[in-house]
């Protein structure tokens, strides 16, 4: 069964990682060994692997955030200035956002360039891609990637949104972590900043659909009653499982489902097992089936499975030590059909889940636009 994937930040990987993502995982890691950072040799996307999982269709990032924070720091009697927040994500301002954004999408048009991959933009090209991914076994075709962007910092102004949409972007977050540019996200608390009002209408009028993944509970009610056009979350939680302002409240999953949004569940064991502490919690104490549960949670909720869906987020940040035990390449996202299965999901559901509710949802959004 194919799997639509909502949530990969290949290009970041490829450019702040340095990884080379046309090698498996396997390769990669044995690329990176001794290197001392956690996360190095613990990676678990990567092409071939991706194919190998059947992962036909993806929304992949474009992530730099603009923060413009630093501390003076002291080191050795030498003043020097460094980042708050991290190295590989942060900088200075809009501007070299912008352009840190824009050389993670100069990385995806190479490759489809090579025919290694294939950027979506509307509905034709969608229902094209899948024809050449449907039917079991080995396929020679390109994988599908539809671009957004992991808090919009690098859109320098609501005036260049016209601009993005003509580079390919689709899908659009407002923030990431922290206080952004255009609103409160996760960890933060408050609304919408006057200049995210600007945006969120500037992407309403051009046909961009808005993520609201990471933001802050107050930053989330006023943007999904402003915005009038689809909403997705694509790779969010349920809180009611997993205490914590990253996951979404019953309520707030009530009011997606009720607008016809999909919600992508995450991968990262933060957002599957209460109470875990990085560095300290062991994967070990987390299956997929915690996975599942999330999965399962936002069914029983919809009283459906027509708004429930893959939003893997797998390699965001973390590497297997923040993974479900029982997976160890994006490939293992397959798992999740036999688990749902187990649970009495009926074949119909489940390939809604695995696939089918995002391709609908696009469907719609962009038979909308």
């Amino acid at each position: 069964m194919i799997i639509f994937d909502s949530h990969l930040d290949l290009a970041w990987n490829a450019l702040s990682w340095n990884r080379d993502l046309t090698k498996s995982v396997h390769e990669i890691r044995k690329d990176e060994t001794g290197m001392t950072e956690t996360t190095r040799g613990a990676n678990t996307v990567a092409f071939p692997d991706m194919r190998r999982g059947k992962v036909a269709i993806s929304l992949v990032t474009v992530l730099a955030r603009a923060k413009g924070m630093v501390v003076d720091k002291l080191d050795s009697k030498i003043a020097h200035v460094g980042f708050v927040g991290d190295s590989r994500l942060d900088y200075r301002n809009q501007e070299i956002a912008y352009a840190a954004a824009q050389g993670q999408l100069a990385y995806y048009r190479v490759l489809e360039s090579e025919g290694q991959i294939r950027m979506i933009g509307d509905w034709p090209h969608l229902e094209a891609h899948l024809a050449g991914w449907q039917g079991e076994g080995e396929t020679t075709a390109p994988l599908g990637f539809i671009l957004s962007m992991e808090g919009a910092d690098p859109i320098v102004s609501p005036s260049q949104v016209e601009d993005w949409w003509d580079d390919g972007l689709r899908v659009v977050s407002l923030v990431h972590y922290g206080a952004g540019v255009y609103a409160h996200g996760t960890g933060a608390s408050g609304r919408l900043t006057a200049r995210g009002v600007e945006l969120l209408k500037a992407i309403d009028e051009i046909g961009m659909v808005l993520d609201v993944t990471h933001l802050a509970d107050q930053s989330f009610w006023q943007a999904v009653e402003q915005f009038q056009r689809p909403v997705l979350a694509s790779h969010n939680n349920c809180r009611a499982l997993v205490p914590g302002g990253r996951q979404f409240t019953d309520e707030q999953l009530r009011h997606l489902i009720e607008r016809g949004s999909v919600i992508g569940a995450c991968c990262e064991n933060m957002m599957l097992y209460p109470g875990w502490i990085v560095g300290e919690t062991p994967n070990t104490v987390v299956s997929l089936e915690a996975y599942v549960d999330h999965i399962d949670h936002v069914c029983q909720l919809a009283g459906n499975a027509r708004h429930a869906a893959i939003g893997s987020d797998l390699d965001g940040g973390y590497g297997l030590e923040r993974c479900p035990h029982d997976l160890d390449t994006i490939a293992d996202l397959q798992k999740v059909s036999a688990l749902l299965r187990n649970r009495g999901y009926k074949e119909a559901d489940i390939e809604l889940i695995m696939y089918g509710n995002w391709v609908h949802f696009f469907k719609a959004a962009w038979d909308r636009a």
